[in-house]
């Protein structure tokens, strides 16, 4: 008994710690080298092929932003302290974030800039760069640990991901995890949305934004919007003087549609590998390796097609039209002018549904035997004769302008 009861224990203090799944052949994430667009940026300034010229934190903030080719005007500010500079984030001090459909970045005034980039190998990654010492070219360091710890879990698919959250904070920006938080994407109810953001623009639904919590009784949705936020925080420490409700809107369906994008491939990938090592000859895509990318198939297009998308109201939302207008510009049109990236935003946000992401690096990306069956589930659903499939919202006349928008940009 006494040799088994130390056999046990020996064979429970060797165990091996949990392994993350990106950090498993064949992908290796951490210890992987990334060949990312900032990785470039970052050599170019060290060679001097390109100089980089801010001399304050905002200059060298939009400088970044430039070179990255992410839009000033796709900020929202977030003022929970929900991040990992939580002790600069109040709501005086809020945390501004910055999309395009490969990059995210943050920044905190008088903090570092986090920077979530994609790599076409190993999927998103995670940047900090210190702006502050102005008189020299920006350090980038990769982090492959502390980001990971809330971007590389369940609510981003199990893989390296993004998120957005909904928060009830107090007067300092803390949240009060007892009222509850929760996950928002474009299938959230809008009464749910935007606790611990800045939103301006309009809406006529109430929202949890706007506004800090201090009991249970005051936790509920209300009406708030505004044109800017000049009266809340100073406005000249970051880009823009707003926080734009339609840049917010499409960043809960882009940040999802990212992580199901990255899952799709990691977990393809990590099958494929177990499959050939256990059986060499034969074809992964007969048995479990086609069962995942089947599986990951059928979830990306039901998000790509918007499926359970929540109402806007009666009224719709209004926002920021050099958002808008630069986002549109960003994507290709079909030959009539018709896009992927044309705002409906009354009863809907896109007047054509299937997503913009299936122009993202991530999409492009993808092992071809998930994106074979995106592009074959596609077809079928946007090619149908009839609107009685799982996508009844999407009539015939919207289902032949996504068609049309696929083939014309090069997708079918």
């Amino acid at each position: 008994m006494i040799r088994l009861l130390l056999l046990a224990i020996t064979m429970t203090t060797a165990a091996p710690a949990q392994v993350d799944l990106w950090d498993l052949p064949p992908l290796r994430y951490s210890d992987t080298a990334a060949k990312d667009p900032l990785t470039t940026l970052a050599q170019d300034w060290q060679s001097g092929k390109n100089k980089f010229r801010g001399t304050t934190e905002l200059t060298r903030l939009k400088e970044i932003l430039a070179a990255l080719r992410v839009p000033e005007s796709s900020q929202v500010l977030v003022f929970s302290r929900t991040s990992k500079q939580n002790g600069l984030i109040h709501p005086a001090n809020p945390r501004a974030l910055y999309f395009s459909r490969d990059c995210y970045c943050g920044f905190v005034p008088g903090g570092m800039m986090e920077v979530i980039i994609q790599d076409r190998q190993l999927g998103p990654i995670f940047y900090l760069i210190d702006l502050k010492i102005t008189n020299q070219i920006p350090t980038i360091e990769r982090d492959t640990s502390d980001c990971l710890s809330c971007h590389g879990t369940g609510r981003t698919e199990n893989v390296p991901g993004v998120l957005v959250r909904s928060v009830f904070p107090d007067e300092h920006g803390n949240a009060l995890l007892s009222f509850g938080s929760g996950l928002v994407m474009h299938d959230t109810p809008i009464a749910q949305r935007w606790g611990g953001y800045y939103v301006t623009g309009d809406i006529a639904l109430p929202h949890l934004g706007n506004r800090t919590y201090t009991d249970a009784r005051s936790a509920e949705p209300a009406a708030s919007d505004g044109k800017d936020l000049t009266e809340k925080i100073d406005v000249t420490k970051y880009p823009c003087a707003t926080s734009d409700i339609v840049a917010l809107i499409v960043l809960e369906h882009q940040c999802q549609a990212n992580n199901l994008l990255t899952a799709a491939k990691m977990n393809y990938d990590r099958a494929r590998f177990l499959s050939r090592s256990i059986d060499p000859d034969s074809d992964p895509d007969e048995g479990s390796a086609g069962r995942v990318a089947e599986q990951a198939a059928q979830r990306i297009v039901e998000w790509f097609l918007f499926q359970g998308e929540a109402a806007l109201g009666d009224d719709g939302v209004s926002g920021s039209e050099a958002f808008q207008q630069q986002f549109r510009a960003a994507f290709p049109c079909a030959k009539h002018g018709d896009s992927l990236a044309d705002f409906q935003l009354n009863s809907r946000i896109f007047k054509n549904r299937c997503s913009f992401m299936i122009y993202s690096e991530a999409f492009r990306s993808l092992p071809a035997a998930v994106k074979t069956r995106v592009i074959h589930k596609l077809k079928a659903v946007v090619d149908a004769t009839k609107s009685d499939d799982a996508f009844p919202q999407i009539k015939l006349t919207e289902r032949r302008r996504i068609a049309t928008i696929l083939r014309d940009t090069g997708v079918f």
